[in-house]
């Protein structure tokens, strides 16, 4: 056992083959799809109720704000080569790099955090103080759950691209 190592138990050798990475993958794909089209859903069913008094409130921008910090929040998390996130022993970059890369990472991660809780701000602000209904309080409701798919994806994909593949090849000129 390497002493290097922090927990006791060896990792599973399923972790590393290229399959598993491509099934992260598709996951995060399509846990990201799931949100937003639960988000379109609450916003097509807010506009196309028969009634114009049913449901009282609509969606409006207000609810896409957090939706959109959080796919922000997820193309500048996951756009970020991980080998920077180690990388002031490299050089070729210029000085500096590790620090850059974390602090672009926190902003990504604080981004996807802003918009999981704008969503509940929403949720508590427009939909539970005002004491809703059911139907009309799914809209809010929707809206962290679409939010929090995003962020779950998110972290899907971060963990699906930071598997070793047995095919990795490192190419320098």
């Amino acid at each position: 056992m390497s002493s290097h190592r922090l927990f006791r138990f060896p990792k599973p050798a399923w972790l590393n083959s290229g399959n598993t990475r491509t099934a992260g993958v598709y996951a995060a794909g399509a846990l990201f799809s799931l949100g937003f089209f639960m988000l379109i859903d609450v916003a097509s069913w807010s506009k196309s109720a028969m009634n114009p008094s049913d449901p009282p409130v609509h969606v409006t921008f207000v609810d896409w704000i957090p939706g959109i910090c959080s796919a922000l929040g997820m193309l500048v998390i996951n756009s970020i080569d991980k080998s920077r996130l180690s990388a002031d022993s490299f050089s070729y970059s210029g000085n500096g790099v590790a620090w850059k890369a974390r602090l672009v990472l926190f902003l990504g991660f604080a981004l996807l955090a802003g918009g999981l809780a704008g969503s509940v701000v929403v949720l508590v602000l427009k939909y539970i103080v005002p004491e809703y209904s059911w139907p009309t309080t799914w809209m809010g409701v929707g809206n962290v759950v679409a939010n929090g798919l995003v962020m779950l994806s998110s972290a899907v994909l971060w963990v699906a691209q930071n598997m070793e593949d047995e095919y990795t090849y490192n190419l320098a000129l």
